[in-house]
């Protein structure tokens, strides 16, 4: 027996303990340095502090007195006073200096020996002759010449901007930003530890994928444990199951188990309308992850980006979403190594992957996260409703074993709805009639409060009756839970089936059986009524289907032999395109047709041999419209411990 590292419970090791994680394509083997360009936001808000400190000394310390605004006329007055000492004209505007200074006739208290005014354009007074006669200095300047901060601000402003926007999208591409506007950054968001953090005790009933998972983490908190034997971490762990299964929850609980950065993102996130920015953003996410290494990068749905490469949707093999997709597959096993940074990838579509994405390699795990089974349900029922309060007529074990097929979300919505139906009857414990009612909103459908009239409700009883005294009947079948003629969701009326244990594989016989049963309604009507409705639609469905499943992918028709020549969507679609030749296509038609035509008179000479039993179910629907399985057995007349009747 090998017994595996034991994370429950554990706390998670300190940072500071962890052993240093050597990641190729990093400056001196050190994942946190790069090469920056000097200077960052602290240097340019000195800067600008500094550019602004100068101008205010400038303007307000070191620069001259304000000069005062005359009117011409006064500015003549001083000019034959003998008080003006020099001025400069620009056009029409003087200013100047006075030898004694004047009062601003705006504001008397205000002197000043530098003055402005503005000649008329009118003005005939000689005003040269007059200013050589007091000595005055004259100088002149061009009009309209454009002042000195205005040439700079203009002349090298634009070279400027241009200068500091290539230093700004260069450091961004340092940083892993690349696009303009950072279109080329990932959104991946970093997972941060709190007192509320999902572990492994919060996973239940998906023990075998929980196992391989808890290796990963031992091994990123202990490495020298496994190095030391020469074992290797898996480069990635790809999580494949049906949806809702526990995929992204077991991630979560790797992030709060390991202790180290866990990086996020969903698929489709990377692909962008401009081509380039996919394989950009993946770049991106795994340059981040090596600077924190060792750490773990999530990629919800990956096959958004990883389907096999050179389908029908591909455009020359060079489609952003090939692109993406090539980059990851260079980032896991490339020339650049990535030993601190595991991938973990969820999936319900493993079928379609790229086969150089599932090598060896890159995704060296495959841990397939399967529906659980009647313990497993148990024991996320306990998980689920840690935190509900339960009456004691709650029994958690029964309802596992009324819940087949449902996986670890149907339960968490099965709780739930059973609390919110307890706080709207005002219960201050969920009770048992709370989770059987609202089991049967999920499966079944909510209720419909619509007026039926007598001839149809007549009609859905028998309907209904049909099935369920076939499912009575027929060896192997599953037994009958509950029948009713209330409308729910789409139906009319429903008779509820559920196993006793969890079924793996079917035989023929039940399969066979399961098609009698489905025909049982439409057949009940036309025994009874002499005619056909269309409430059997969802009936032939499904019986078609499981027909067509048993002759095209089972190898149960001795027509066509031991041989699977319906794969997939084709069994549900017998009109995609494939490989079958039209020989084989007819021989399933036909074989369909066959056990259809044999199961529809099995069920019609049942129901006329019991025809007593399904007039006795069909008065008690109409009359309670609803039966539980002990009443409904009970007025049958059979007993679940008998063998079922069959006609030979």
């Amino acid at each position: 027996m090998v017994n595996r590292p034991t994370m429950r419970g554990k706390e998670p090791d300190k940072p500071e303990s962890r052993t240093p994680w050597r990641v190729e394509g990093w400056e001196d083997g050190e994942p946190g340095r790069r090469r920056q360009m000097p200077g960052g936001r602290y240097f340019w808000l000195v800067f600008l502090g500094a550019l602004l400190i100068n101008w205010l000394i400038s303007t307000w310390v070191l620069a001259p007195a304000d000069p005062i605004s005359l009117p011409y006329t006064s500015f003549l007055e001083e000019l034959d006073a003998g008080n003006v000492e020099s001025i400069v004209a620009t056009g029409t505007d003087i200013r100047g200096e006075f030898i004694d200074a004047v009062s601003d006739p705006s504001v008397p208290e205000t002197t000043s020996t530098r003055f402005e005014t503005r000649r008329p354009d009118f003005a005939d007074d000689d005003l040269l002759r007059r200013l050589i006669e007091n000595d005055v200095v004259v100088n002149a300047e061009p009009a309209g010449q454009t002042p000195f901060w205005q040439q700079l601000l203009f002349g090298f402003g634009p070279t400027l901007l241009l200068l500091w926007l290539f230093v700004s999208f260069y450091r961004r591409a340092g940083q892993g930003l690349g696009a303009i506007g950072g279109l080329g950054a990932s959104k991946a968001k970093q997972y941060e530890p709190s007192k509320d953090r999902v572990t492994f005790e919060d996973v239940a009933g998906i023990d075998d994928a929980e196992d391989q998972l808890v290796e990963v983490v031992d091994f990123l908190r202990n490495p020298s444990k496994y190095t030391k034997l020469g074992a290797a971490i898996p480069r990635g762990v790809l999580l494949s199951g049906a949806p809702g299964t526990g995929k992204t929850l077991l991630a979560k609980a790797v992030a709060g188990e390991a202790n180290v950065p866990f990086f996020s993102m969903a698929a489709s996130e990377f692909i962008e309308m401009v081509v380039g920015v996919g394989a950009s953003r993946v770049r991106d996410l795994f340059n981040k992850a090596k600077e924190a290494a060792p750490a773990i990068v999530f990629i919800d749905e990956i096959d958004a980006i990883g389907r096999a490469r050179g389908g029908a949707v591909s455009f020359g093999g060079h489609d952003e979403r090939e692109q993406t997709l090539n980059q990851i597959l260079t980032e896991m096993d490339g020339f650049s190594g990535n030993e601190g940074v595991i991938v973990i990838a969820a999936t319900n579509r493993p079928d379609i992957l790229d086969p150089a994405l599932l090598r060896p390699g890159r995704f060296d795990r495959h841990v397939v996260v399967s529906p659980p089974d009647q313990v497993g349900r148990k024991q996320i029922l306990e998980v689920h409703t840690r935190d509900v309060p339960l009456a004691p007529d709650v029994d958690l074990a029964t309802l596992a074993s009324s819940t087949p097929g449902m996986v670890g979300a149907d339960l968490r919505n099965l709780v739930n709805e059973a609390a919110l139906m307890a706080a709207r009857r005002d219960h201050d414990q969920v009770q048992l009639n709370d989770f059987t009612d609202a089991l049967e909103q999920i499966i079944l459908g909510a209720e419909r409060k619509i007026m039926m009239t007598e001839d149809d409700r007549r009609r859905t009883a028998y309907h209904e009756s049909g099935h369920a005294l076939l499912g009575m009947l027929e060896p192997g079948a599953d037994p009958v839970r509950k029948i009713s003629i209330i409308p729910r969701g789409r139906a009319l009326g429903v008779t509820f089936q559920s196993p006793e244990a969890d079924r793996y594989s079917y035989t023929r016989e039940y399969l066979l059986g399961r098609i009698t049963g489905a025909l049982g309604g439409r057949v009940a009507e036309e025994l009874i009524f002499g005619e056909r409705t269309t409430g059997a639609e969802n009936d032939l469905v499904q019986a078609t289907r499981i027909a067509r499943n048993m002759v095209g992918r089972w190898g149960m028709s001795d027509q066509i032999g031991p041989v699977s020549v319906l794969e997939g969507e084709q069994a549900a679609n017998p009109f995609q395109p494939d490989e079958i030749s039209e020989h084989t296509h007819r021989l399933i038609d036909e074989e369909v047709r066959r056990i259809m035509d044999e199961c529809e008179a099995r069920a019609r000479e049942q129901l006329e041999k019991h025809r007593d039993t399904l007039d006795a179910l069909a008065a008690a629907l109409l009359e309670k419209e609803t039966l539980e399985e002990e009443e409904a057995y009970q007025i049958a007349g059979i007993s679940r411990d008998e063998e079922p009747v069959v006609i030979p």
